[in-house]
C-alpha cells in the first residue's frame, strides 16, 4: 500500500525521537514516502499532491489544524470534484488536544497509534473497507471537528496572534486569553440570527458553535460537551446562546466541562442532529473559525452536515 507520511515538525508534543520512530513503524509495513509540512500552506499542498499522485493512504503526524488542512487540501473547495480518488485518512496525534484523533478512537501515544493504524491496514487489506465519517461544509472550507460564528472565532483570532509573538499555547495561556475575550464579548448586543430546519428563525443569538463529533474539545484533558449525542454518523451538533448574562453562563459552562453534562439554561439553543444551520448577522460582520482556525468576518455563513464524505484509518464507531 502506498502511503504518504506528512508531518508537521513544530507541532506541540512531536520530537525528533517521536518522529523517528513513527517513520521505522510504518516503513515496516507500507510503502512509505516522507513529508515535513515547511510552511504555511504546505500541509493543504501536500493534501493535493497525494490525491494528485494516486496515494492509497495519507497518514499525518501532527495535530488538529494540521489534519485539517491536509483533508482540505485533498477534498478541494466544497461543491468541486477533486482530481483523482481521494486517499483514506490515518492519524499519528502530535498536537495538544488531537480532538478528532480522540473521537475516532485513536491512541493518544504515538507509538500505541501506529500499532493500532499497522493492525487497521491488516484488517482493511482483508476486508477492504474503511470506515466513513461525515463533515461539516462550510461553504468555501470543509471542517473536520467544529465551526463556529461569534466569540469562538474571536478567542481563535486572540490566541493566533499570542501565537504569532511566540507563544506557547498551553490550557492555562488559553483559557488566560479566552477569559478576557469572552467578557469583552458578552457586553455586546446580540448581533446574528439563527436558522435550522423545521424552525423560525431565532433573532439576537450571541453565538452560535456547530460540531462534527463529541466533545466539542478539551481543556486540558478535560472535554468540553456541548452535543453528547452528536457524532460522525448523526449530523451536526448545534450549541447557540440568545442571552450571555454573566452568572447563567458560567453555570453553563460548569454544566459543559461536568461529567455528566445535564445542558440545561433558558437561553440555551441545543439540537444534537440537524442536517443545517444558517446564520446572518443583523448589524456588522461577525468572526468565524474552523477547526480552530480563523476564518475571518462574515455576513453569513451555512454549515451542512454531508454523511460519509471522508475514509479514514480508525476504529468502528462505538454502539
Amino acid at each position: 500500500m502506498r502511503a504518504m507520511l506528512i508531518v508537521n515538525p513544530i507541532a506541540t508534543t512531536i520530537t525528533p525521537a517521536a518522529r523517528d520512530l513513527v517513520t521505522h513503524a510504518l516503513e515496516s509495513r507500507l510503502q512509505l514516502t516522507i513529508r515535513h509540512t515547511k510552511h504555511a500552506g504546505h500541509a493543504d499542498e501536500l493534501g493535493r499532491e497525494a490525491v494528485a499522485d494516486g496515494y492509497d493512504l495519507v497518514v499525518v503526524h501532527g495535530g488538529d489544524g494540521t489534519v485539517s488542512a491536509v483533508v482540505n487540501g485533498m477534498l478541494g473547495r466544497p461543491g468541486s470534484t477533486p482530481p483523482g480518488p481521494v486517499p483514506a485518512v490515518g492519524i499519528v496525534p502530535g498536537g495538544s488536544a488531537n480532538v478528532l484523533a480522540r473521537a475516532l478512537g485513536i491512541a493518544k501515544d504515538a507509538p500505541a497509534a501506529c500499532n493500532q493504524l499497522i493492525a487497521l491496514v491488516d484488517e482493511y487489506e482483508r476486508h477492504g473497507q474503511w470506515r466513513r465519517i461525515s463533515l461539516i461544509d462550510c461553504g468555501e472550507i470543509w471542517a473536520l471537528v467544529n465551526a463556529g460564528m461569534g466569540v469562538d472565532a474571536e478567542v481563535v483570532e486572540a490566541v493566533e496572534a499570542k501565537r504569532k509573538k511566540g507563544v506557547k499555547v498551553t490550557p492555562l495561556n488559553y483559557w488566560r486569553v479566552a477569559v478576557p475575550v469572552s467578557v469583552a464579548f458578552s457586553r455586546r448586543e446580540p448581533n446574528l440570527i439563527l436558522e435550522q430546519p423545521d424552525s423560525e428563525p431565532v433573532s439576537g443569538v450571541h453565538f452560535v458553535w456547530v460540531s462534527n463529533t463529541n466533545p466539542w474539545t478539551y481543556s486540558n484533558n478535560k472535554p468540553m460537551v456541548t452535543n453528547p449525542g452528536c457524532s460522525f454518523e448523526t449530523g451536526l451538533g448545534l450549541f447557540a446562546l440568545t442571552s450571555m448574562k454573566v452568572i447563567p453562563t458560567l453555570r453553563l459552562l460548569r454544566q459543559l466541562l461536568a461529567k455528566r453534562p445535564k445542558l440545561e439554561a433558558e437561553q440555551l439553543i441545543r439540537d444534537d442532529n440537524v442536517a443545517y444551520v444558517r446564520i446572518k448577522t443583523m448589524t456588522a460582520p461577525a468572526a468565524c473559525q474552523y477547526d480552530g482556525e480563523y476564518l475571518g468576518l462574515r455576513e453569513s455563513m451555512t454549515f451542512r452536515a454531508v454523511p460519509n464524505a471522508l475514509q479514514v484509518v480508525a476504529p468502528p464507531p462505538k454502539k
